[in-house]
């Protein structure tokens, strides 16, 4: 076989085995080595640079089964025998996305061990799976969002071969698995690949260190492989790329649109849907543009302006970045226009912010939700809803959450009110890193008003382990009664053609901020908040039939339905 490594930042390079004599690789153009070498499954090796005598990981390395640190091992992404041949794929439209930390899934923490908990999810109603970053990082556990080694799985989960089992096991139940990858920067420890070539700009940072150096062509490569790669020989059938917004890109075509037409071309050679999914902080609807109308054509993006307005309604809370979702309309806004910042004054930003959707475009190309990993974890404390509200607020959230006019998505142990945290945690071996770490944290929750006192020690074993969840509390009492809801409201969903239909026009809300009430009409389906804590009446058509009713008193009255404090209703108007 034929081994490739790109490092013009050096005049030589050596392939390192154990038990071996080293071997020269031969320059060949634009600061690309080569050789030929006998490498089976399993084979450790490394790349030595230059006059330095320690060996560096490969850059490509699909498997570091002693940390980023140590060196490569080989891996045969062939060998896998797939038993998914019969998986045709999945829309994103008109499904549900299940986001999920392999680490605190399970009480092991492993992909195989995940895969024991997929009918659970089936039996939910997903259709996709959403896995945090699983790439190589340095220590034991993280969120993901550190990693250095992109093409490589974390061992401590299982490695490649549990993840292409991982996949495998989900396509047999219909499930498909979005990826989550992060191309906008580099983890700070055991990240050797700027001795290899300029992947990062050292003089233009973002929120998370150096971004990456998208004017290099073999540095767009190295992402855009990276991402066929999930989708080629992992049967990943979706990526969500985090932080965009992050992505300093002058070219064109922008790296988005390559990464969006390099997907169209591997969709069509598979024969089945892909998608790539933004996070974007930009509220700019270019990115779900069509590539003809002048947009990248990606196939979503996120709305965080849809849980803000959510979190705001539901739970008062007006700290911070939501300030400006404090009016029961902003919730109205939102949910008819996708963003609701799309031009207006950001008063967290200190300017104008976002720009409105094309009503044309459709409205499954937002992903929306009420919790996310970021919105918990991104907490002082790492608190759920579930740890503050109470039922009826739960039930709000749940009805809005699914029955939204976007692509749902749950974070794990949502579905049924779970009351474990889910908290900040690494594992930085490196005190000092772990320091800097952990104040930079506090910082960060001073400027949201939060007491830093109830933050948790990311470093601390145990802020891991108390963010695990709790898979036995389902079975009983408020936990039960929750998960009882959200399979029902999925089950709607699917089942009700005006629950996911795309269209914008389709959309029309309405609210009384006196008295806290919402209501949003999707088609003949209407949806009926009461977010106040005593009980109200809405106008509605005797012949309306109840579809979803999170309290026993709901009931309809003649002309009106009557809405018990903190309650919420699904109806069709016939």
């Amino acid at each position: 076989m034929t081994i490739r490594v790109w490092a013009p930042r050096t005049d030589r390079v050596r392939l390192r085995r154990p038990g071996k004599a080293d071997l020269d690789l031969s320059p060949a153009d634009a600061g690309w080595f080569t050789a030929s070498v006998d490498l089976r499954d399993g084979d450790e090796y490394a790349f030595v640079l230059g006059d330095s005598e320690s060996p560096r990981p490969d850059p490509r390395s699909r498997r570091q089964p002693r940390g980023v640190h140590e060196p490569s091992a080989w891996f045969d992404a062939d060998a896998h025998a797939w038993r998914d041949e019969e998986w045709t794929g999945r829309q994103l439209a008109g499904s549900v996305i299940y986001e999920l930390h392999v680490g605190t899934f399970t009480p092991d923490g492993t992909l195989d061990s995940a895969v024991a908990r997929l009918d659970d999810l089936v039996e939910l109603g997903i259709g996709f799976v959403e896995l945090l970053p699983v790439n190589a990082f340095n220590g034991t556990h993280n969120w993901g969002y550190d990693g250095v080694l992109w093409y490589a799985v974390h061992e401590g989960y299982g490695g490649p071969a549990a993840y292409q089992r991982f996949v495998d096991e989900c396509h047999r139940r219909g499930l498909g698995v979005i990826q989550d990858v992060v191309y906008n920067h580099l983890g700070p420890s055991g990240n050797y690949l700027p001795e290899f070539g300029r992947y990062l700009r050292d003089a233009e940072r973002n929120t998370w260190g150096s971004s990456v150096d998208l004017d290099e062509a073999d540095v767009r490569r190295y992402i855009v492989e990276n991402a066929m790669m999930w989708m080629r020989d992992y049967h990943v059938d979706g990526l969500r790329l985090d932080a965009v917004h992050a992505l300093q890109d002058s070219a064109v075509p922008h790296i988005l649109q390559e990464l969006a037409e390099h997907t169209e071309a591997l969709s069509a050679h598979v024969g089945r849907p892909l998608t790539l999914i933004a996070e974007s902080d930009l509220n700019d609807a270019t990115l779900i543009t069509a590539r003809e109308a002048g947009g990248y054509g990606l196939g979503a993006q996120w709305s965080d302006d849809y849980h803000h307005a959510l979190h705001v309604a539901v739970s008062g809370e007006t700290t911070g970045y939501y300030a400006d979702f404090e009016p029961l309309s902003a919730l109205a806004k939102v949910a008819t226009k996708g963003f609701f910042h799309n031009g207006t004054w950001s008063s967290f930003r200190g300017r104008a912010h976002g720009h409105p959707i094309d009503p044309r475009i459709p409205t499954t190309r937002l992903v929306t939700f009420s919790q996310d990993h970021d919105q918990i974890g991104n907490r002082a404390a790492g608190d759920r809803l579930s740890q503050s509200l109470d039922e009826g607020g739960l039930a709000i959230a749940a009805v809005l959450t699914v029955c939204s006019p976007f692509t749902p998505m749950l974070f794990m142990g949502e579905e049924w009110a779970a009351s474990t945290p889910w908290q900040f945690f690494t594992s930085h071996p490196e005190p000092e890193l772990g320091r800097v770490t952990a104040e930079g944290r506090i910082a960060e929750f001073a400027a949201m008003g939060w007491d830093r006192s109830v933050v948790p020690d990311p470093q601390d074993l145990a802020t891991f382990t108390r963010s695990k969840l709790d898979w036995d509390e389902r079975g009983s009492g408020i936990h039960a009664r929750i998960l009882e809801l959200y399979r029902g409201l999925i089950r709607l969903r699917r089942d009700v053609p005006d629950l996911t239909d795309p269209a914008f026009g389709a959309l029309e809300a309405e609210v009384d901020e006196a008295q806290r009430l919402f209501r949003l009409r999707r088609g003949a389906v209407q949806i009926l908040v009461n977010f106040s804590h005593d009980a109200h009446r809405m106008p509605l058509p005797p012949s309306s039939v109840v579809l979803v009713a999170t309290h026993a008193e709901f009931g309809l009255d003649r002309d009106d339905a009557v809405l018990p404090a903190r309650s919420a209703a699904v109806v069709r108007v016939d």
